[in-house]
């Protein structure tokens, strides 16, 4: 992990502001790591600049709190909401293309609320579904 920390990986205002214990175990703290191994770090290096976690893992009761699928990867540590730090016009989606130009191993990637954000999710070579959605 060169770029990214668990605990930005792991830290929510919504968990905070509802006293919500966001406390990862240890098997997430590995999928985190391994997310950020596979996926973030290679992609943070390719981008040259700062990208911003906006959600990582989220506990169970974080996820119901946030209104996020119950079969949510982030609740597993296996996904993260990322968006470029400088926030200019089309940053996010050209971070979303670069992930696809880089080749780089997802089980989704998704364009989410027209770019607000983007998703991406790591399961395991295996387990990748390479999906790649727009909402």
């Amino acid at each position: 992990m060169k770029y990214f920390t668990i605990e930005e990986l792991t830290k929510s205002d919504t968990a905070t502001r509802r006293g919500i214990d966001n406390t990862p175990t240890a098997e997430v703290v590995q999928n985190l790591t391994t997310l950020v191994d596979k996926v973030l770090d290679p992609l943070r290096t390719a981008w040259g600049a700062p990208i911003v976690v906006n959600s990582g893992y989220r506990s169970k009761a974080l996820n119901e709190a946030v209104g996020g699928s119950k079969t949510s990867d982030h609740m597993t540590g296996r996904a993260a909401d990322i968006e470029a730090a400088d926030r200019t016009k089309n940053s996010n989606t050209k971070l979303f293309n670069l992930v696809q130009s880089l080749g780089l191993p997802f089980d989704q990637l998704i364009d989410e609320s027209g770019m607000s954000w983007v998703h991406v999710s790591y399961r395991g070579e295996a387990e990748n579904r390479k999906q790649i959605l727009k909402l």
